[in-house]
């Protein structure tokens, strides 16, 4: 199983931002995903889960009406749209399946 993250960087508070999690090793589709961050000095939480058919979707609710989460099973891959960004979104994003995680990607909120 590989969980590669990418998309991650500087953006001023109230831009966008979209995460890409590439998966390989395993039948992606069969699979439930979720986005999760941890911020410097802080517990890693979860952000978003999407089911194996994308069909539903649940978000933490810092990011609800802010952060979308969906996927491509044609591409193995899962997505993370992130809007209206905040100083406090601020954190390594992980992709995450079962008990595989990718290695992160670093998000920053600054002006």
């Amino acid at each position: 199983v590989q969980l590669v993250e990418s998309g991650g960087g500087l953006v001023q508070p109230g831009g966008s931002l979209r995460l890409s999690c590439a998966a390989s090793g395993f039948t992606f589709s069969s699979y439930g995903m979720s986005w999760y961050r941890q911020a410097p000095g802080k517990e890693r939480e979860l952000v978003a889960f999407i089911t194996n058919s994308g069909g539903s979707t649940n978000y933490a609710d810092s990011v609800k009406g802010r952060f979308t989460i969906s996927r491509d099973n044609a591409k193995n891959t899962v997505y993370l749209q992130m809007n209206s960004l905040k100083p406090e979104d601020t954190a390594v994003y992980y992709c995450r399946r079962g008990s595989y995680w990718g290695q992160g990607t670093q998000v920053t909120v600054s002006s």
